[in-house]
């Protein structure tokens, strides 16, 4: 195991990975150094680390200090998708900033590197479950950039220039996700509708997992230049996620199906129309086509080599989602004639 008195720094602390996994690391005792973009995030961070340091994937310059000292590197940081951002941004952070972040722990002779990648570098799976040898098929310039920096990071590891692993996590949710809201609101509200027939598979991690999975792959040391798939227990289809977020609000289940062809037509025509004046389109083809890829894979290497399983079945998990949305507010409470599953 990593030396355990020096700090591992986790970078892209401020976001919904980067917190989880700096909550799991503190819960277990573990020093840990957060690493945030701007001046501003510090202060909600104060509680988890009283060090945090501000550093930026476009300035290396920057890096060194936030690496020096550090037993390791959890490397969460990324820009995802939005509207507003360029392609060269996507890029220099997604892939030259992991570049500018190994270069930095080595430098200060950082012994192990961690990295996140995305199951999006494999996009739709044609013949699933997909496993970590599955060809990149990146759909997107976020999917895209996340596989350069993959790469970058991987040719590193090979090159025995720093040890590390990558991992690829699933589709993330867990409690305070914000970007699942939307879908948990719409179905609480019963405006829930399909693109096409609800049988894309759809294959979930809870952050929680995600977090012990990330602490196991920097225990492994013995265990460098390879990568891991982090999923749920299992994949289902869009519409079993969707009968059973349902059926814990106390709603029926969604029924309307819309086809799919038109749908991706309209999601088009809304972008082109929205990009010149700056405004986010209500409707995107990357939304419809969350209702058509499927994403399925299989978790078994990170459960042979890393030891990684998940605490619990999805129904589990979307109870803490859902108790942990109306704690805050976020969703009304259950019906008064609601009944557990």
């Amino acid at each position: 195991m990593p030396d355990p008195v020096r700090p591992f720094l986790v970078t892209g602390a401020a976001g919904f990975v980067g917190r989880h996994l700096l909550e799991h690391l503190n819960a277990r005792g573990i020093p840990v150094r957060a690493m945030v973009r701007r001046p501003e995030q510090t202060a909600d961070l104060q509680a988890l680390t009283t060090d945090v340091v501000v550093a930026d994937l476009e300035r290396p310059e920057t890096l060194r200090e936030a690496t020096r000292g550090c037993a390791g590197v959890y490397h969460i940081a990324a820009v995802f998708r939005q509207q507003d951002v360029t392609d060269e941004t996507f890029r220099a952070i997604n892939a030259e900033g992991v570049r500018h972040m190994l270069d930095a722990a080595i430098a200060e002779g950082v012994p192990r590197f961690v990295h996140c990648s995305t199951n999006g570098v494999h996009s739709n799976i044609d013949i699933p479950p997909a496993d970590e040898d599955y060809p990149f098929n990146p759909g997107d310039i976020y999917q895209v950039t996340k596989a350069e920096g993959e790469k970058i990071a991987m040719d590193y590891f090979r090159a025995g220039r720093i040890d590390g692993v990558i991992l690829r996590p699933t589709m993330i949710y867990g409690p305070g996700d914000r970007r699942t809201l939307k879908l948990f609101r719409m179905i609480a509200r019963r405006r829930f509708f399909y693109v096409g027939r609800g049988e894309a598979l759809t294959h979930w991690v809870d952050v929680r997992d995600l977090s012990r999975a990330f602490e196991l792959a920097m225990d492994a040391t013995d265990v460098t230049a390879e990568a891991f798939l982090i999923g749920g227990r299992r994949y289902m289809t869009l519409a079993e996620n969707a009968q059973e977020i349902a059926a814990q609000l106390g709603v029926p289940e969604p029924r309307l199906r819309l086809p799919v062809a038109p749908m991706m037509a309209l999601a088009h025509a809304t972008e082109i129309v929205c990009k010149p004046f700056g405004i986010e389109p209500p409707l995107f083809r990357r939304r419809v086509a969350f209702f058509v890829k499927n994403r399925a894979y299989d978790i078994s290497k990170a459960q042979r080599i890393l030891g990684y399983e998940p605490q619990q079945d999805f129904a589990g998990e979307v109870r803490d989602i859902i108790a942990d949305y109306r704690r805050t507010g976020d969703l009304p409470p259950a019906p008064a004639d609601w009944k557990a599953a």
